[in-house]
């Protein structure tokens, strides 16, 4: 089905190409695409960065960061070949005019070596300092316009870095460009076990009529990383985990598994629900952050059998650092479906193992009938890595006894015999074909932004501002803070994974 899904003619201009985002997930998604047929002939890549090189020297850096990267898929014979022809750079600075008539050049000689007419997606992979400078540089050069062909911008997180920055990003970039027109990527949503739970939830009778504060007990959303911080202290140091991971991707794994069942399967549908739940989410004001939210920052400790450094001890870090690297927050919806049922979000760094994970808990069996109790059924979406679902029940134990076990039924996205795309190239596909419906739109980001901002406030560690928190206060390799285990309460507990 993907194969019919074939874009227009079209040039993909990528600001930052020279970037560590460029190198190790762009490039080997596109060329991921264009090897499996589905660019066509007629498409070709401009880079445009800072750093002065000639076409040739382009090609070869890309050429070798696609040999080099474990994300490329495996090169038929000829292939490099033959991409390499696609390839052209521009050089310049991203605050002046030179380099987007230099980009206007490349649409114009595109048009002319591939006739039809001037399709353009720009790609912004670069610092969130850029996004504002290079949209209203395309806009001055008339490049937004799209009388000679559509013109779409991809903007990489972190939008904003907090809701007055973020609208004010959105107000400046809407000077240039209609919101149809921009793709805000969030590569999480990129990923087929994400694009699953739509499926399983929407496509399957047996599941919908459970999925209520009738059924569930709570929800469990886990993103989970195993690395520090890979060599990125500075940005983390300014952004922190809330902003990092909450804010984003949590944020759009927790509409997608609390939405109502949109009027259709395309894109305005399916972002109106899940604007109506973030919209519905109850307020945490500063001062109630206390009771909902939990943070933490990584000392010293163990991961593999190998000891390794706290975050303080990392390069790049304040001896006496206050970032976070740890939150767990418990969300709850005031609607009719969702009323009285807690969905808790918890993602950090340095944790025991990389896993992202959404869990539906359901309710105890009201009558308990066995010996020794029931545990809550599960219906778990692992999104990385192993994707797949699986459904925990429970079953008798063979015997003369009735002694109850729990038993796993497991699907895996192997089960297909297919390798699965890189979220990159799902996503950078359907923004070359138009299709919005997996990209945040402007009001997901606002309400999203509105949710954390009490939490930012509230953590705010300026002089005369927020408690200084007590950091570190888990090791590295453990599951998080001890008060973690508090906000998820006496009768449940975090999942294990």
């Amino acid at each position: 089905m993907r194969r019919t899904r074939a874009p227009e003619p079209a040039t993909l201009v990528i600001f930052g190409v020279t970037g560590d985002l460029s190198r190790r997930k762009l490039l080997p998604a596109i060329f991921g695409l264009w090897q499996d047929g589905l660019l066509g002939s007629a498409f070709n890549i401009v880079g445009v960065g800072r750093q002065e090189m000639t076409d040739e020297e382009f090609k070869d850096y890309a050429v070798k960061a696609l040999q080099e990267s474990k994300e490329t898929d495996t090169i038929q014979p000829g292939s490099l070949e033959k991409f390499r022809e696609l390839l052209f750079y521009e050089f310049g600075e991203f605050g002046e005019d030179e380099v987007y008539d230099l980009v206007g050049k490349e649409l114009d000689r595109a048009e002319e070596a591939h006739g039809g007419r001037k399709n353009a997606l720009f790609y912004l992979s670069t610092p969130p300092s850029l996004f504002e400078p290079i949209s209203n540089g395309l806009g001055r050069l008339g490049l937004a316009d799209q009388s000679e062909g559509w013109r779409r911008l991809v903007i990489e997180k972190p939008f904003g870095r907090d809701l007055d920055s973020a609208r004010r990003l959105n107000a400046a970039i809407h000077d240039t460009w209609d919101e149809s027109q921009v793709y805000r990527i969030d590569h999480y949503l990129g990923k087929e076990t994400v694009q699953n739970l739509m499926a399983i939830r929407f496509g399957n009778a047996i599941f919908e009529p459970l999925w209520n504060r009738g059924y569930v007990d709570h929800v469990q959303i886990t993103a989970a990383e195993d690395l520090g911080l890979e060599g990125r202290a500075g940005y983390y140091e300014e952004a922190g985990i809330v902003r990092d991971m909450l804010q984003n991707h949590l944020m759009q794994l927790f509409a997608l598994t609390a939405m109502e069942a949109p009027a259709a399967f395309d894109a305005d549908a399916i972002r109106d629900e899940k604007t109506k739940v973030l919209r519905a989410v109850k307020p945490i004001p500063a001062g109630r952050v206390g009771e909902v939210a939990v943070r933490g920052q990584y000392g010293p400790g163990s991961m593999d059998g190998q000891k390794v450094p706290g975050y303080r001890e990392e390069p790049g870090v304040d001896d006496g650092s206050r970032t976070s690297t740890y939150v767990a927050v418990k969300l709850e919806i005031d609607n009719w479906r969702w009323q009285g049922v807690p969905f808790f979000l918890r993602t950090g760094k340095r944790l025991p193992k990389k896993v992202t994970e959404i869990a539906v808990v359901f309710k105890r069996a009201p009558l308990g009938i066995f010996p020794g109790g029931l545990e809550r059924n599960v219906l778990a979406f692992r999104i990385q890595p192993d994707e797949g679902v699986s459904l925990k029940f429970s079953s008798k134990s063979p015997g003369q006894e009735m002694v109850l076990r729990e038993v796993v039924m497991d699907f895996r996205y192997d089960a297909f015999g297919a390798q699965l795309e890189s979220p990159y190239s799902r996503l950078l596909l359907d923004a070359l074909i138009g299709d919005a419906t997996l990209f945040p739109r402007e009001d997901e980001v606002d309400h999203a932004w509105q949710i954390v901002s009490g939490i930012l406030e509230a953590w705010d560690v300026r002089p005369g501002k927020g408690q200084t928190p007590d950091f570190p206060n888990y090791a590295a390799g453990t599951w998080g803070p001890e008060d973690a285990e508090k906000l998820i309460g006496p009768d449940r507990r975090w999942r294990r994974l």
